[in-house]
């Protein structure tokens, strides 16, 4: 511990070194130079005698050693001597003052080859030593006076942020394995990202151009099929995703036991004709609300956020009193969305006497009913316009022609039957198909996750594009049955603004694998926060009048700060996956560049075979359907309204006789069909 007398203590002992290395110089200045010495008169007997003991020392036999030793003394005192730190010196100037001081100090003997007076040469000797001691003196207080402390030149604080990772490729039958490069203190190092349980689900982030599809989705679809996987994509901007799917089931064809069949449901280019409301899928009235509720939130997102009020709901009963009529008619025989769609058009009065002979939808309808006997006109059209309104967007003749067929169902992971599903949206039109979509997803989803199918693959592409209500319970609930979910987002506020806060903030918060690109704001810091802490070094400086401190240590800071998360490469991912009780990992984090052999993969995509077209559709095809949909539609409506009409008259004939018997004054004014 340094304390005053300490400090005093090593100023003597500093100066009466410096005092020893002068003392050295001058006494050799004196015998070195003696006649120029004698000259000026500097001599006295004294001195002589005491110059001539000393010069028969072996110290100043010569030029060089009592140089040697003053210099040494000299170099002794700068080494004790601290001064105060100053950050603007610079060690070029240092090394300049010692280095001039060093050629001067040590060249000076060349003065004494000079021609000319013992006098001028001694001047010119010693001066010369002079100024180079004193130019060496200074470099040495310059010394002192240097900052040594070197801190850190990596100013992003890459290298203390990097942190050890998962080098070696775990494999099952479920797992994606994608190869990267990551970062170790300075070294890149091959790793893996091994998703080995997909069936937790796996969330994509990324802001447009961070390479979601390309590193990512593309070897998700190319491994799951490769390991006998059934899929559903739902691709956004068909066909980019759905050509992968095509050509890696012609590839792996033989991994299945029972060989898929590959449908798409393209709504600009009609390839298969499929009917989301197949009648021996919907099971009882629950499937229609639900079926109800995807397409009327699907077209209006901003009902979504207000779920449960009176003018939401009230559409999603009428429009669930409506499938399941027609789910029970006939056993489901006009059971599709244009038939819907038709049917909700049709007149109040006309429309209600039909729905209400259906005993399990009549308490749905009796609301409505009540208005419009009560004429409250207003009151109804707000329950049921806003539901006519938004499904009158849909009645478009091609639309009609997908939806009113069957040549598959949904059930993809059916052992005896297994499917790969692509559902193409447009992003011109998306509001439109994005509904409709979302009710393919939605009857998807309630058969896919069911015990005892095989085991399956939903991938969804720009997923706040659509819909899927209860995604939460999919990915919490479908684990067990073998069903992996893959959701790509650009952003967690897309799932905010579409979905609400509430789901928006469930779905991230229970997927277990998460694969993130560049993202910012606060999808930045949510996944910071998630990723943890790990221990960091950290080197802080001080400086003073007297001494720089220094201090080191080590804390525990974000591993994979929001920064860095926002200005990831293209290519380059963080995020963390899940493991099992068979294959744990203890290294789960990741940040690193995912590894894409560029020239293989634009050979193999030069090579995909194109979608064939399945049928050729015309519009006499598409127009001959949307005429015949409607003209069911009138048909069902006489043929059912026709019996009631005939049992209104005979009510009416036999209220007639009645009245006939009772005074005119007293008998009830006339009324309308009975509902």
């Amino acid at each position: 511990m340094q304390t005053g007398e300490d400090i005093n203590a090593l100023r003597k002992i500093i100066d009466m070194t410096r005092l020893i290395s002068v003392a050295i110089l001058c006494i050799h200045f004196y015998i070195c130079c003696y006649q120029a010495f004698h000259q000026w008169h500097w001599t006295a007997p004294i001195t002589d005698r005491l110059a001539g003991n000393m010069a028969r020392m072996g110290l100043f036999k010569n030029l060089w050693k009592p140089k040697l030793a003053a210099l040494l003394f000299l170099v002794i005192s700068i080494l004790g001597a601290k001064g105060k730190k100053d950050e603007k010196i610079r060690r070029d100037t240092i090394a300049i003052y010692i280095g001039a001081g060093l050629l001067l100090y040590f060249g000076a003997v060349l003065s004494f080859y000079l021609r000319t007076t013992v006098s001028v040469i001694a001047i010119i000797y010693i001066g010369i030593t002079a100024l180079g001691y004193l130019l060496i003196l200074t470099g040495g207080g310059r010394l002192s006076r240097l900052l040594k402390a070197v801190l850190s030149k990596d100013v992003f604080n890459r290298e203390n942020e990097t942190f050890p990772q998962q080098e070696e490729k775990l494999e099952n039958d479920y797992a994606v394995n994608l190869p990267a490069k990551y970062n170790l203190k300075g070294k890149i190092r091959d790793s893996w990202i091994n998703i080995i349980n997909p069936f937790r689900g796996i969330l994509v982030a990324g802001t447009p151009g961070s390479g979601k599809s390309y590193f990512v989705i593309r070897h998700i679809i190319e491994q799951h099929i490769q390991k006998g996987f059934a899929l559903f994509l739902y691709d956004f901007k068909y066909p980019d995703l759905s050509i992968i799917a095509y050509n890696a089931l012609l590839k792996y064809q033989r991994n299945y036991k029972v060989k898929p069949s590959f449908w798409v449901i393209d709504f600009d280019n009609i390839q298969h004709q499929c009917n989301p409301l197949y009648p021996e899928s919907m099971e009882d009235i629950t499937d229609a609300s639900e079926s109800a509720r995807t397409i009327m939130l699907g077209l209006n997102r901003e009902w979504i956020k207000k779920q449960g009020d009176f003018f939401v709901e009230s559409p999603i009963n009428f429009l669930t009193a409506i499938i399941w009529y027609l789910r029970k008619y006939e056993d489901g025989k006009y059971c599709t969305l244009p038939h819907v769609i038709e049917l909700m058009q049709t007149d109040y009065d006309r429309l209600f006497p039909i729905l209400m002979e259906e005993r399990e939808i009549a308490i749905l309808v009796d609301p409505f009913v009540s208005a419009y006997r009560n004429r409250a006109m207003n009151q109804l059209e707000g329950q049921i316009a806003s539901a006519k309104i938004s499904l009158a967007r849909l009645a478009s003749p091609k639309l009609y022609y997908v939806l009113n067929g069957n040549d598959f169902t949904l059930d993809i992971n059916n052992p005896d039957d297994p499917k790969i599903v692509c559902v193409g949206n447009n992003p011109q039109k998306q509001q439109v198909y994005g509904a409709v979509l979302s009710l393919y997803v939605s009857r998807m989803v309630k058969l896919a996750n069911r015990r005892g199918q095989l085991k399956s693959s939903l991938i969804f592409d720009e997923f706040p594009t659509i819909y899927v209500n209860n995604m939460d319970s999919l990915i919490a609930t479908a684990r067990s049955n073998k069903v992996s979910t893959t959701i790509a987002v650009q952003d967690f506020s897309q799932l905010r603004k579409d979905y609400g806060k509430e789901q928006a903030d469930v779905i991230p918060n229970i997927v277990g694998n998460i694969i993130c690109g560049q993202v910012t704001g606060d999808t930045a810091k949510q996944l910071s926060e998630r990723f943890g802490k790990i221990m960091q070094d950290r080197t802080s400086l001080s400086i003073n009048s007297m001494d720089t401190s220094i201090s080191k240590s080590l804390q525990l800071d974000y591993a994979i700060p929001a920064s860095r998360v926002s200005a990831l490469s293209s290519g380059e991912f963080v995020g963390m996956v899940a493991d099992d009780p068979d294959c744990e990992i203890e290294l789960k984090l990741f940040h690193s560049k995912i590894q894409n052999n560029h020239e293989a993969i634009k050979r193999e995509t030069d090579a995909y075979k194109l979608i064939p077209p399945v049928r050729i559709v015309t519009e006499e095809d598409i127009m001959e359907n949307y005429e015949r949909v409607k003209a069911e539609i009138r048909e069902l409506v006489e043929t059912e309204l026709a019996p009631l009409l005939e049992r209104q008259k005979l009510q009416d004939a036999m209220q007639q006789q009645q009245n006939a018997a009772i005074p005119k004054e007293q008998q009830p004014p006339a009324q309308g069909l009975s509902m």
